[in-house]
């Protein structure tokens, strides 16, 4: 596991987030986010779209969705049953992908403090965890994940990744968009017996002038 000052690698493409929203949750399994330098691999993720029952956006825009409305590739946070923040990624105009879980890599120091936890694999196993081991706010809302606070870059290899049921919801139980990391230990729930095996995926390429 590496410091916070690790170089990222190749950056996401223009345009990876203007797609549908399933497409971007499965492709961003396996990608680099960090949050100020801290961060990890992203090993969970749950797509919801604007004619998703289960989704905010399903009856249109209101002040707090009012990110996802906004242009692909910015930050949607809000607060889940008044306790804690989640952060979504923008794709398509009323969708969104939630992060659900990371492989802590970057600045493990900083997220023990934050959770006031020992175990690396409970840092960021939820999304609750994860904003908290990240420092996500509400302050965060709308900005672009091109720009600092946010760095996120594409995999080094091809990732296996798995389809499975989302979680939490009670409203479009059985569509297949949340996606894993294939074998990761971090990921906030284990497959159920409804999941399929997908991937691997290709890495996006990098966007022009990356590094």
């Amino acid at each position: 596991m590496s410091p916070a000052g690790d170089p990222l690698g190749a950056r996401l493409p223009a345009g990876f987030f203007a797609r549908p929203a399933a497409d971007v949750a499965a492709s961003l399994i396996g990608c680099d986010l960090r949050v100020d330098g801290i961060g990890g691999m992203v090993v969970e993720t749950e797509a919801y779209d604007r004619s998703d029952p289960a989704s905010h956006s399903v009856n249109g825009p209101t002040r707090r969705n009012a990110s996802m409305f906004g242009p692909p590739g910015h930050a949607y946070v809000y607060r889940s049953y008044g306790l804690h923040w989640c952060l979504n990624l923008v794709c398509e105009p009323g969708s969104a992908v939630l992060i659900r879980a990371l492989e802590p890599r970057h600045g493990l120091d900083a997220m023990a403090a934050r959770r006031r936890l020992s175990d690396p694999r409970l840092f960021c196993a939820g999304p609750g965890r994860l904003c908290q081991a990240l420092a996500v706010s509400l302050a965060m809302d709308g900005l672009a994940l091109d720009a600092p606070p946010f760095a996120l870059a594409a995999p080094e290899t091809a990732p296996a990744w798995i389809a499975d049921r989302r979680i939490g919801i009670s409203r479009a139980v059985e569509t297949p968009w949340r996606f894993l990391l294939a074998g990761s230990r971090a990921v906030s729930r284990p497959p159920s017996r409804h999941a399929t095996p997908g991937g691997p995926l290709t890495p996006p390429g990098p966007s022009p002038g990356s590094a």
